[in-house]
């Protein structure tokens, strides 16, 4: 179901904060994430509530279970992958091709990533939407939505409520939430065989996307007039 409503800009970040590694900083976040989504006019009710739903069942479950599940749906295979260019190109050239090119759309934006960061990681490109106008959203969204729907199927075959957090962003985007079979889509290789763990980057970025002991960075910063940074993060450890 399409939405005619922009989503408010920080309703992006939050979904994008939803996609993070949850550490600590991330679970005392819960109860402001929850706040932004009810007041949220953009989201359909059912959508709302799923979201909801998915909140409570993360905050009164074991923060251990939490973190272990996280790491064994995101980091141990391909379909289920938060970056999104591993759905289209994998390790190849073309990947880094892709890369440069997303980096310069955030740079023309006038956005840049932390040294850490890679452009292609899903609550990166979120972050950016939450910047951006209402028709470069739905012209974002809809270039990435083939792989957005592909993650979304690959979720939901993992019987996994974070499909929710991608389903919402693909309506926000002016987007189908459609089926699409993580199997066709990686029918060349066995889901999670198709590479081993990722190379481990600090922060909310990479594999983990951050450590229980770490501070939660911001993932996007703007350029100040005379050089500097301001954060536009939703939300960050200290």
């Amino acid at each position: 179901m399409k939405t005619s409503t922009a989503a408010q800009p920080l309703t992006w970040r939050v979904l994008a904060r939803l996609l993070c590694y949850p550490d600590a900083a991330w679970r005392e976040a819960l109860p402001a994430l929850a706040a932004q989504l009810r007041a949220e006019p953009a989201l359909a009710a059912r959508r709302r509530s799923a979201l909801l739903e998915l909140v409570e069942e993360l905050a009164a479950a074991d923060p251990y279970e939490v973190e272990a599940a996280y790491v064994e749906l995101f980091d141990r295979g391909r379909a289920t992958a938060l970056h999104l260019f591993e759905h289209v190109h994998g390790e190849s050239r073309d990947r880094g091709m892709a890369m440069v090119d997303l980096r310069a759309t955030y740079a023309q934006a006038g956005l840049e990533l932390q040294a850490h960061e890679l452009p292609d990681y899903l609550p990166v490109v979120l972050e950016f939407l939450s910047t951006q106008p209402p028709e470069i959203v739905r012209g974002f969204v809809a270039e990435v939505g083939h792989i957005l729907n592909a993650l979304h199927g690959a979720l939901v075959q993992r019987k996994s409520r974070y499909a929710e957090v991608v389903a919402a962003a693909l309506e926000l985007g002016g987007q189908e939430v459609a089926a699409v079979s993580a199997r066709a889509t990686y029918a060349d290789e066995p889901m999670d065989a198709a590479w081993e763990e990722p190379e481990a980057f600090g922060g909310c970025s990479s594999r983990g996307q951050s450590r229980p002991e770490q501070a939660q960075p911001v993932h996007i910063v703007r350029r100040a007039p005379q050089g500097g940074t301001t954060s536009t993060s939703f939300v960050s450890g200290s």
